[in-house]
C-alpha cells in the first residue's frame, strides 16, 4: 500500500508540476481570465459527467452551496486567474517555486480558522524560512526597481495566499466530503460566473484564433492538471492522509523548474535556486513532528521516550 501511495504521489506531481509550463504557453495567446475560465469549465464538465456516470448527485442544500462558492472562489477562481496573469511577467519555473509558498500560507490561515491547527514553533520557523525565500526571489526585481516582473511575483504570491485561505476553508467545512463531490461542485460554481465574466471582458475572443499549441495547453491544463489531478489527489487522501498528499509540494517545483529550463529555455539563476531552497526548507520544517512532553514529579519527560520503558 505504501508503494502504491508513493506512485500516486509521483503521479500527482507529474499532473500538477507541468501546469506552469502549459500556462506559460497558453497565456501568450489567451487572456488570463479566459484561460482560467476555460480550464475550470472543462474540468467541471469532466468531473460532473463522472459523477453522473457513477449515479451520484451533488447535495442541494443552500448552506452547502454557499460554502462551495466561497471555497471555489479562493481555491480555484482567484488563484487560477492571478497565476495566469503573473506568468505573463515571470518565468514558469519561478511561478512553480512561488506556488510552493501555498502550504506556508495555509498554515497561517488555518491557525485562525481551525481550532486544532494552531501554530507551533516549528511551523513559525518554517513560515519564516519560506518568506525569506520569497524575499530572495523578489530581490532582483527590487534591485532593478518595481516593474512587470515584480508585479508578476506579487500576483502569484497573492494566488498562493488565496490557495491558503481556500484550503483552510475546505479543511474546516469539507473534511468529510464524499469522494470528489466537493471539487466537482467547486469547479461548477466557479464556471457559472467566471465563464460569462471572461466573455464579457473579452467579447472579441475566439477559440478559432488560438494555435494548436495553445488549444493543446488549455486541454492539458483542464484534463490532466485539474480534473484528473483532483481525482488522484482525493484518492491519495483516501488511502493515506491529507498530510501525506501535501508532500507533493516538495516535488512540484522540481518539475516546474526543469520543464521551464528544458522546453522554454528559461534561465536558472542563483536567486531562484537559493529562494527555492529556503521555501522547501520552510515546508520541511513545518512537517516536523512536535515533541510532546509531560510533567511527572516536577520533571519534563519526553513522552515518546518514556513510553518505551513502561
Amino acid at each position: 500500500m505504501k508503494v502504491k501511495n508513493i506512485h500516486l504521489l509521483l503521479l500527482l506531481a507529474c499532473l500538477w508540476g507541468p501546469s506552469f509550463l502549459f500556462i506559460k504557453i497558453a497565456v501568450g495567446e489567451v487572456p488570463p481570465i479566459m484561460l482560467a475560465a476555460l480550464r475550470i469549465a472543462i474540468a467541471a464538465l469532466i468531473l460532473n459527467v463522472l459523477l453522473f456516470i457513477k449515479k451520484e448527485r451533488l447535495p442541494l442544500s443552500l448552506d452547502y452551496w454557499k460554502k462551495i462558492v466561497v471555497a471555489g472562489l479562493f481555491a480555484q477562481g482567484i488563484p487560477f486567474v492571478l497565476i495566469n496573469w503573473g506568468e505573463q511577467y515571470v518565468d514558469s519555473s519561478l511561478a512553480s517555486v512561488l506556488n510552493g509558498l501555498m502550504p506556508l500560507f495555509t498554515i497561517i490561515f488555518a491557525h485562525f480558522m481551525i481550532s486544532d491547527e494552531r501554530l507551533t514553533n516549528n511551523k513559525i520557523f518554517g513560515v519564516l524560512l519560506g518568506f525569506i525565500g520569497l524575499l530572495v526571489l523578489v530581490m532582483p526585481s527590487l534591485l532593478r526597481g518595481a516593474n512587470g516582473s515584480f508585479l508578476g511575483i506579487l500576483s502569484i504570491t497573492v494566488a498562493a495566499a488565496s490557495y491558503g485561505i481556500g484550503l483552510s476553508y475546505i479543511r474546516k467545512h469539507f473534511s468529510n466530503a464524499e469522494s470528489f463531490k466537493a471539487p466537482a461542485a467547486q469547479l461548477l460554481s466557479v464556471s457559472v460566473y467566471l465563464l460569462p465574466l471572461a466573455f464579457l471582458i473579452h467579447p472579441e475572443f475566439s477559440i478559432w484564433s488560438v494555435s494548436t499549441a495553445g488549444i493543446g495547453s488549455i486541454l492539458v491544463l483542464a484534463i490532466f492538471g485539474t480534473a484528473i489531478a483532483f481525482i488522484v489527489y482525493f484518492k491519495l487522501i483516501e488511502q493515506s492522509s491529507a498530510g501525506y498528499a501535501s508532500l507533493v509540494t516538495y516535488i512540484m517545483p522540481i518539475f516546474g523548474v526543469v520543464l521551464g529550463v528544458v522546453f522554454l529555455n528559461e534561465p536558472l539563476t542563483l536567486w531562484v535556486l537559493v529562494g527555492a531552497a529556503f521555501i522547501l526548507a520552510g515546508i520541511r520544517q513545518t512537517k516536523k513532528p512536535v515533541v510532546k512532553t509531560e510533567k511527572r514529579f516536577g520533571i519534563q519527560i519526553d513522552t515518546a521516550l518514556y513510553s518505551k520503558f513502561r
